[in-house]
C-alpha cells in the first residue's frame, strides 16, 4: 500500500493536535500540576520552592517553606501549581494482628538528659505531624507505640517498624544502619509481639524501666506507682502506658510491681519484661519471707528477743507471718523467700543416711568416750518440728535451718552424748539404750526450745566401732550373746522340769479320767441321798412346824373357848343363884309357914327335895345310879348345902361325861 502525497497533507492537521496534547500532557507530567493517588497509598509532599523561603531548621515545614509538608494526600486526584512540588508515594502502614509497631520521629524537640524515649504526652497522633511538632513533640524513638490497624503516616517525619516491615521514605544512606540496630534491638527482647504470660507456666513478669529518672541513694528496686484503676490520671495499666507511669512518679530500673498471668502490650525500647518462676509453698511448708526494700517498720518480735527486728509485711526486713502453703506472685529481686518445713522431719548423725530435706548431708556420727576406755561412734536420729507461727524467729536469728543444724544443733548433740558416754561402760551403753534414748528426748527438749525448735523424740542406735576391723564390740556383743545363750538354757532346764511335773499331772489326770464314770456315779450317788435326807429333814420340820402351830391355834382355841365358858357359866351360875336365892327365900318363907302349918320345917324340907329331885331326874335322863354324890353337913347351915350340892350337880351336867371321874364327889364345905 502506497500513500501520496495528498494524504499526508490530509494527515498533517491530526497528527500536530496529537503532538500538540503529547507534549502538553508530558509538560504536565513535569511540572507536577496534576497528581492521581491510589486509594491504599499516600503521598508525601515536598514543596520545591516557596515565597516564604528555606527552613531555618527542622525538616518539615510547618509555615509554608520550601521542604517536606506536615500533611500527607490521600487516595484521588489532586492539582498542584506546576513547578513547585513533589510527591512521594507511599503504602499506608498496616500493623498485623497480634503485632506491634514502633514509631520514631525524625523532627522535633531533642531529648532531655534523663530520657532514652521521646515523652509525648500531647502529642500522640502519630497521623497528624502538624499537631505532633505543634504541641512540641520529641524527636527520636517514641514512647507510645502502635497497636493492630492501618495508619496514613508522614513517613518523612515518622518511620515506622514493624515485625515484617519498616515503613520509611529514604532520606540518608546512614539512616538505614540506626533502623537495623533499632530492629534488632526489639527483636532480642521480643518486642513485636505482646508478652504473654500463661497460667499453666507459673510465672511471673519482672519489669524492668529503661526510661525515666533514676532510683533515690539506698535503693535497689523501684517501688510500686499508680495501681489504682479508678485514678485514671495516674493508672499506667501495668506499664502499658509510659507516660501515665511516669506521671504517677515511676522512676527507671527493677520494679517491685510484677506482671500475672495475662498479655501485655508494652515498648520494649521503654521496658522489658525477666520471667521468674512463681513463688510456690508447698504443703507442710511455709515461706519466710526477708525484703529488700520498703520502708523501715516498727519491731514486733517484743522485748525478749534479742536476735533481731520482725517487721509487718511490706516493710524492710524479715515479716512476722510467713506465707502459707500457695503460689505467690512474689519479685525475688525485691526480696528471699526461705522455707521452712512445718511438719517433722528428721536430722541423722548418721554415715550415708541424709534426709529428704538435707539439712544433714554434712552430719556424722557422734564420737565416744566411755567409762571404760571404749571409743565407740553413736548413731542419733532426732526429730524436729518446728511450729510455723515462730518460722520467721528462726530465720532471723540463724539465716536457714541448714545453718541452724550445722552451727548449733550439730555441737549441741554431739557434746550431749560425749557426756552421756563418759557415764556408762561400754556394756551398759548397750544395755541401757532404751533409758538413754528416753532420758536424752525429756532433757533436750529444753535445749531445743530455747532455738523456738519442738523436739519430738530422739533415737538412739547401736554403737559402732570407730575404726575399720576393731573387733571389740563384737567381742562384747558375742560375750554378751553367749550369756544369754547360758540363761536361756538354764531357762529351758526349768521349763523341762516344769515339763515333767506337768506330764505326771497328766498321768494321774488320765487315770482319774479313766475311773470318772464310776467316782461320778458314786459322787451323784452320795449327793442323791444327801437331798433325800435334806429332804426328808426339810419335810419334817415342815410337820412339825404344823403340828407345832396347830397344837398352839388349838390350844388358843380351847383357852379362848374355856375362858368364855367360864365366863358365861359364872354369869348363869350368878345369875341362877340369885334366882335360886330369891326361890329359896320365897320358898323358905312358903316353907316355914308350910311347916308351921304342916307340923315342922323338918318334914316339910324332906318333901321339897324329894319333889325336885324326881322332876330333875325326869328331865335330864340322869342314871338312876348317881355319878356325883352329894350329902349334906349335919347341923346347921345344912340347907346351903343342899343348895351346893344343887349347883354342883348342874355344873357337871355341862361337861362330857369322860371328863367327870365317877367317885369325884363334890363336898360343900361350911364357912
Amino acid at each position: 500500500m502506497g500513500f501520496s502525497m495528498s494524504s499526508f497533507d490530509a494527515l498533517g492537521p491530526i497528527l500536530g493536535s496529537a503532538l500538540a496534547v503529547v507534549i502538553l500532557a508530558a509538560l504536565i507530567r513535569v511540572s507536577g500540576a496534576i497528581r492521581y493517588i491510589g486509594n491504599t497509598r499516600v503521598a508525601i509532599v515536598e514543596r520545591l520552592w516557596s515565597p516564604k523561603g528555606s527552613l531555618k531548621g527542622g525538616l518539615i515545614a510547618l509555615g509554608g517553606e520550601a521542604g517536606f509538608q506536615p500533611d500527607v494526600l490521600r487516595g484521588g486526584v489532586h492539582l498542584f501549581f506546576p513547578f513547585q512540588y513533589r510527591l512521594h508515594m507511599a503504602p499506608l502502614v498496616t500493623i498485623p494482628q497480634g503485632s506491634i509497631g514502633y514509631v520514631f520521629a525524625r523532627d522535633g524537640a531533642p531529648l532531655a538528659a534523663d530520657q532514652a524515649l521521646a515523652a509525648n504526652p500531647g502529642a500522640t497522633d502519630f497521623q497528624d505531624a502538624r499537631s505532633f511538632l505543634a504541641a512540641n513533640g520529641q524527636k527520636g524513638p517514641q514512647r507510645k507505640i502502635l497497636r493492630e490497624g492501618t495508619y496514613a503516616i508522614n513517613l518523612a517525619q515518622f518511620i515506622v517498624v514493624t515485625r515484617d516491615q519498616v515503613f520509611s521514605l529514604a532520606l540518608d544512606r546512614n539512616e538505614g544502619a540506626l533502623l537495623d540496630q533499632m530492629v534488632g534491638v526489639i527483636e532480642s527482647r521480643g518486642g513485636f509481639e505482646p508478652l504473654v504470660i500463661k497460667d499453666a507456666d507459673d510465672q511471673i513478669g519482672v519489669v524492668i524501666v529503661h526510661d525515666g529518672p533514676g532510683l533515690p541513694a539506698g535503693e535497689i528496686i523501684a517501688p510500686t506507682v499508680g495501681t489504682d484503676p479508678q485514678d485514671s490520671a495516674t493508672f499506667h495499666n501495668s506499664f502499658q502506658e509510659p507516660e501515665k507511669f511516669l506521671a504517677a512518679g515511676g522512676r527507671k530500673g527493677r520494679q517491685l510491681q510484677v506482671l500475672a498471668e495475662g498479655t501485655y502490650y508494652i515498648n520494649r525500647l521503654f521496658a522489658t519484661v525477666e520471667r521468674i518462676p512463681k513463688t510456690v509453698v508447698d504443703v507442710g511448708q511455709v515461706g519466710v519471707v526477708v525484703s529488700y526494700t520498703g520502708a523501715a517498720g516498727l519491731d514486733t518480735s517484743g522485748d525478749d528477743y534479742r536476735h533481731g527486728e520482725l517487721v509487718d509485711q511490706g516493710a524492710r526486713g524479715v515479716w512476722n507471718a510467713p506465707l502459707l502453703p500457695g503460689k505467690y506472685a512474689f519479685n525475688t529481686y525485691a526480696g528471699q523467700v526461705t522455707m521452712v518445713p512445718t511438719t517433722n522431719f528428721i536430722l541423722k548423725w548418721e554415715a550415708n543416711a541424709i534426709g529428704s530435706h538435707r539439712f544433714d548431708e554434712n552430719l556424722a556420727e557422734v564420737s565416744l568416750i566411755t567409762r571404760d576406755a571404749f571409743e565407740p561412734t553413736l548413731p542419733v536420729s532426732v526429730v524436729v518440728h518446728i511450729d510455723y507461727r515462730k518460722a520467721p524467729l528462726v530465720i532471723q536469728r540463724f539465716g536457714d535451718i541448714k545453718r541452724l543444724v550445722e552451727q548449733t544443733l550439730d555441737p549441741m548433740v554431739s557434746a550431749y552424748f560425749k557426756n552421756i558416754g563418759q557415764t556408762r561402760t561400754l556394756i551398759e551403753l548397750l544395755q541401757d539404750r532404751s533409758a538413754i534414748q528416753q532420758q536424752s528426748s525429756e532433757e533436750m527438749k529444753t535445749k531445743f526450745a530455747l532455738y523456738n525448735l519442738d523436739l519430738q523424740e530422739v533415737l538412739i542406735g547401736t554403737p559402732r566401732p570407730s575404726a575399720e576391723g576393731d573387733d571389740q564390740i563384737e567381742r562384747i556383743l558375742t560375750q554378751l550373746r553367749q550369756r544369754q545363750i547360758a540363761d536361756e538354757q538354764v531357762g529351758t532346764y526349768e521349763r523341762q522340769k516344769l515339763a515333767a511335773q506337768k506330764e505326771r499331772e497328766l498321768r494321774e489326770a488320765e487315770a482319774r479320767a479313766k475311773q470318772q464314770a464310776a467316782i461320778t456315779e458314786s459322787e451323784l450317788s452320795i449327793q442323791v441321798q444327801s437331798n433325800a435326807g435334806k429332804a426328808n429333814l426339810a419335810r419334817s420340820e415342815q410337820e412339825a412346824d404344823q403340828t407345832r402351830t396347830l397344837a398352839r391355834a388349838e390350844a388358843d382355841r380351847a383357852r379362848l373357848l374355856g375362858e368364855g365358858e367360864a365366863k358365861r357359866v359364872i354369869a348363869l351360875a350368878g345369875a341362877e343363884a340369885e334366882r335360886t336365892t330369891k326361890v329359896g327365900l320365897a320358898q323358905a318363907e312358903a316353907i316355914r309357914s308350910q311347916v308351921e302349918a304342916s307340923g315342922g320345917a323338918r318334914y316339910q324340907l324332906t318333901r321339897q327335895v324329894a319333889e325336885r329331885f324326881a322332876e330333875a331326874l325326869e328331865k335330864s335322863g340322869v342314871d338312876v345310879v348317881p355319878k356325883v354324890s352329894i350329902s349334906g353337913a349335919s347341923g346347921e347351915g345344912g340347907g346351903a348345902s343342899v343348895v351346893q350340892g344343887l349347883l354342883t350337880l348342874l355344873l357337871a351336867d355341862r361337861f362330857e361325861p369322860d371328863q367327870v371321874r365317877p367317885t369325884e364327889r363334890a363336898e360343900s364345905r361350911s364357912e
